[in-house]
């Protein structure tokens, strides 16, 4: 499906691919419904769609839905976790109630199992599509996505960014840009990867596609802790770009990692208008 300017309207196709999704996640239970609970939270969708971005600047013809959805779900788990009482033991998410308060820790534990588990089947689920629609290399792909994935999603990525996030070795600059790496960078790399996997892009550029990410990601943390600023949030400590930073310091880091993420864009031929329109959204994001 081409994507049009109307970013609302590709959203209610990946919201429904997401409904789809939940009816095969079998019988329903108290489970089924924390993963459809949060799956289902009101989430931007801005990496899914970021996906299905790349795939089309790239020009392929095959579809990336399944992993545009697996990063989703890799999203949503996260968020799960991050939420329980043991981590950063929120209430609230996005205006409503966290799993583990709608339902209980327990569950909302084992529903972020459930959602980490699906996304690598759904990276599969790609790599199958991607050879029955005629791609010679699609296993190598598959396996590349994978292991890709793998190491965002480990203790390479994500779950140590996680750890720093709560046990941070020294409340400094370069700490924070790691834990930011490996907490949000991750996931943005799996974005970029999967897109750019399944959309057929060359794998030797793979390393070009990660740092744009990088970039990409490490913008998207700083808006976050200027968002958290400008709220008066509470509790807020010194892992935090915005107060190690300071506002305008921090805001005008925000640009520079844009800008280096845009150069990678446009080398890559990534910068299509809808991906234009995707990265004001960002740069509006970190100057609202």
């Amino acid at each position: 499906m081409p994507l049009q300017d109307d970013f609302d309207t590709y959203t209610l196709f990946i919201e429904s691919a997401i409904d789809a999704a939940i009816l095969k996640m079998g019988p329903k239970t108290l489970l089924r419904d924390a993963c459809e609970y949060s799956l289902k939270s009101g989430g931007k969708r801005f990496r899914p769609l970021l996906v299905c971005l790349i795939a089309e600047a790239l020009g392929q013809s095959f579809s990336v839905l399944e992993a545009a959805l697996s990063v989703e779900f890799f999203h949503t788990a996260s968020l799960i976790v991050d939420d329980l009482p043991c981590m950063d033991n929120d209430d609230e998410r996005r205006g409503q109630l966290t799993c583990h308060k709608m339902y209980n820790e327990s569950i909302a534990l084992l529903a972020s199992y459930s959602l980490i588990t699906l996304a690598f089947e759904k990276i599969h689920t790609s790599s199958v599509m991607m050879k029955k629609e005629g791609a010679l290399d699609a296993e190598v792909r598959g396996m590349r996505a994978l292991q890709e994935a793998s190491l965002c999603a480990g203790i390479l990525g994500a779950t140590t960014g996680q750890f720093y996030d709560l046990y941070p070795p020294e409340v400094s600059l370069e700490t924070l840009y790691l834990t930011a790496y490996q907490k949000t960078g991750t996931l943005f790399d799996i974005t970029f990867v999967l897109g750019w996997i399944f959309g057929g892009g060359d794998l030797a550029r793979l390393s070009e596609v990660k740092a744009c990410a990088y970039h990409l990601g490490i913008a998207f943390q700083m808006a976050d802790d200027l968002t958290d600023l400008s709220t008066d949030k509470k509790n807020l400590h010194g892992m935090n770009f915005a107060v190690i930073l300071g506002k305008d310091a921090c805001v005008s880091a925000f640009k520079e990692e844009l800008s280096k993420a845009k150069t990678y864009l446009i080398e890559l031929n990534l910068n299509t208008p809808c991906m234009q329109k995707m990265y004001h959204k960002l740069y509006d994001l970190g100057l609202k």
